[in-house]
Order: structure tokens, then C-alpha cells, then sequence
């Protein structure tokens, strides 16, 4: 069995933290206190080694002074650096050019409101060891602070992608997530334009799961998602998530061509036992159905086609080729005196997990 690495030699995680900017003008400068506070090298409650090496602030051409206070930011803490991207293109989409800026280890993305506690890395970090997965997503213990009309909403729409598309992993999308840093990079650089990100992180990752988090008020801050931009998110959804939407038309199909079948069996032994059916209802309804059923199951043979050509002008990888697991993050391993230390009287470390 290998001799563990001592302290000093044991390698740091290093986290770069991807902040989407678009209305952040009262609640950037407070943020990034909180993540500088707990930037430097420091020990996770499973005494996993990590800092923060840098955040990148993403520009999103918002309506408010933005700007202005990622430079100020920008020369008040060394770790910030703005991404300055020409217009408005979206939250996905920011996210994307943010993590494809970064080089860290880790990829975490925070919104922008302060809605996310930066605190809960140590733990994300932690279940990402533990179970050894590639992405974490943050799962709030308590409702999202947005009504519930729109809180429903929301899960509304997750359990159609779940139940209908057959995306398992849709209830679990949320913002605040951390990925393995050559997998977000990568998405980054192969997804197409329109691709929903949390659809194009789930074409390449083995491993998903959750740590709990506590979401916090937004405060005074007003919501950048309109009703339309919230039906729009849902489509783009739907449209990124696979084929299956495209199946359901070669299923319907099949199902009219079957029923067609069927009632036209009906009208046969119907009428060899004699009994009497409406002149020309029964073939209408026959012939209706059969072609119909034809039709849709043509359709759904060309959806399929038009599927894989979707499938090529979003990104969507045949393979994605990364470093091996056992050299990188994941295969770090806490040493074992400081296994030791954490049973000792002072076992507190990290993140107040309240």
C-alpha cells in the first residue's frame, strides 16, 4: 500500500469561482467580500486542501452600473478579473464564456444576487470527493425565494423534461453548481449556440450529485427573468434535451396506424354478425386514422434525421477525452494525520453547516 502524501506535499484544489453578471451593481461588492473571505488556503470540513485561485465576474451588458463595479473590483482584490462580453447573450451563455476563461481544478458558478452562499463550497468540494463525481449540484433545503407561483412553475417544468423527454437529471439543474474544471472548459468550447448548459454538462459527466445548501434572500434586487424569458429558458430546454421529443411523433404514429387497425377488424366482425353500421362512417373513421397514423410515423422518421443533424449543429460530442481520474482532483487523497486530527477535541473546520 502507498505511503500517503505529507501535509506540505499534498496537492491544493484549486477553485475558480464564475460569476454571470448582469444586474450585480448592489450585490456584486458584497459577494465578492464573502469569496475573498474564504479565498485562501484552507481545509474543508473532510480536510480536503482548496483555495480559491481567482473569480471571473462575466460581464452581461446588463441595464445597470455593472461595469463600473467590476473595475473597481477589479483593482481592489487581486483575484477578480472581468469577462467582457460584447452584448447581451444570457445567463447560459455568460456562464459558458466565464468557464472557458478559467483554470482552475474546480469550475464553481454563483449567481450574482447573493442568493448563493459562497460558504457551501467546502462541502460541495467534500461530496464531490466523497463520491468521487465530476459535477455537484447545490440542492436548497429550503424554497427558492420566488414566489410560489414561479417556484412551482419551475418544477413544473422539470418534471415534464423528467417524465416526458426522459432527462432524469432535469430536477437536479440549479446555478450554483461545481465541475470538475477540463469537463466545464471543454462543454465550454464544444457547445453550439441556444445549447442549454446544465443539457450540454450532462452529455459528458458520469457522475452527478447534490449537496445541501440553504438558499438566502435576494434582498430589494428585482429578477432579470420575465415571463417570456422564463418560457423561452423552458424551450431551449426542451429543444437541447435529445431526441425523444422527436420519438413521440413516430410513437403517435404507430398508435393512430395500431387504432386504425383495430376499428377496421370491429367493422369486419361487426358486420359478418349482422349487425348494421352507419353508411360510410366506419371507412371514414378507418381510413382517417391509418393515414393519419402514416403520416405522423413519416414525420417522426424524418424528426430523426433532423435529430442528428441537430444533435451535430449544437455540440453534442461523440467522446470528450480527459485527464486520467486517478492523477487529478479526484484522486487526491486527505493524509492520514490529518484524518487523525480531525477526531481530536477540535473537529470544527471550514464551513458552519448551521
Amino acid at each position: 500500500m502507498p505511503s500517503l502524501p505529507d501535509d506540505d506535499e499534498t496537492p491544493v484544489h484549486r477553485l475558480s469561482v464564475v460569476v454571470p453578471v448582469y444586474q450585480g451593481e448592489k450585490t456584486l461588492p458584497g459577494l465578492i467580500d464573502e469569496i475573498v473571505a474564504l479565498a485562501s488556503t484552507r481545509e474543508t470540513p473532510d480536510g480536503h486542501r482548496r483555495e480559491v485561485s481567482e473569480i471571473l465576474l462575466v460581464h452581461d451588458n446588463g441595464p445597470d452600473g455593472s461595469d463600473r463595479v467590476i473595475r473597481e473590483l477589479e483593482q481592489a482584490h487581486d483575484l477578480v478579473r472581468g469577462v467582457w462580453l460584447s452584448r447581451n447573450f444570457g445567463q447560459h451563455a455568460a456562464t459558458l464564456a466565464g468557464m472557458a476563461s478559467t483554470g482552475g481544478d474546480w469550475i464553481a458558478t454563483i449567481d450574482e444576487d447573493g442568493q448563493h452562499d459562497p460558504a457551501y463550497l467546502d462541502s460541495m468540494l467534500d461530496t464531490a470527493m466523497r463520491e468521487q463525481a465530476a459535477l455537484v449540484y447545490a440542492r436548497p433545503t429550503n424554497a427558492a425565494p420566488h414566489g410560489p407561483l414561479r417556484n412551482a412553475a419551475s418544477k413544473g417544468a422539470k418534471t415534464v423534461l423528467r417524465a416526458v423527454f426522459g432527462d432524469g437529471d432535469a430536477s437536479l439543474f440549479q446555478s450554483y453548481r461545481l465541475i470538475l474544471g477540463d469537463v466545464g472548459r471543454s462543454v465550454s468550447a464544444y457547445a453550439g449556440s441556444g445549447v442549454y448548459l446544465d443539457v450540454a454538462i450532462s452529455w459528458v459527466t458520469r457522475r452527478v450529485t447534490t449537496s445541501p445548501v440553504l438558499l438566502r434572500d435576494e434582498g430589494e434586487r428585482t429578477s432579470g427573468y420575465s415571463l417570456r424569458k422564463l418560457l423561452s429558458h423552458f424551450w431551449r430546454m426542451v429543444l437541447t434535451s435529445g431526441t425523444r421529443g422527436l420519438r413521440i411523433v413516430s410513437v403517435l404514429g404507430v398508435v393512430l396506424g395500431v387504432l386504425g387497425v383495430l376499428f377496421a377488424l370491429y367493422v369486419v366482425v361487426s358486420t359478418l354478425a349482422g349487425q348494421r353500421l352507419e353508411a360510410g362512417w366506419s371507412s371514414t373513421i378507418v381510413v382517417v386514422l391509418l393515414s393519419s397514423g402514416a403520416i405522423l410515423f413519416s414525420l417522426g422518421v424524418v424528426a430523426e434525421y433532423i435529430g442528428v443533424a441537430v444533435n451535430m449543429a449544437m455540440g453534442r460530442p461523440s467522446y470528450l477525452i480527459v485527464s486520467d481520474p486517478g492523477r487529478g482532483p479526484l484522486g487526491r487523497r486527505v493524509a492520514a494525520r490529518r484524518r487523525d486530527a480531525r477526531r481530536g477535541p477540535d473537529t470544527r473546520r471550514g464551513h458552519d453547516t448551521r
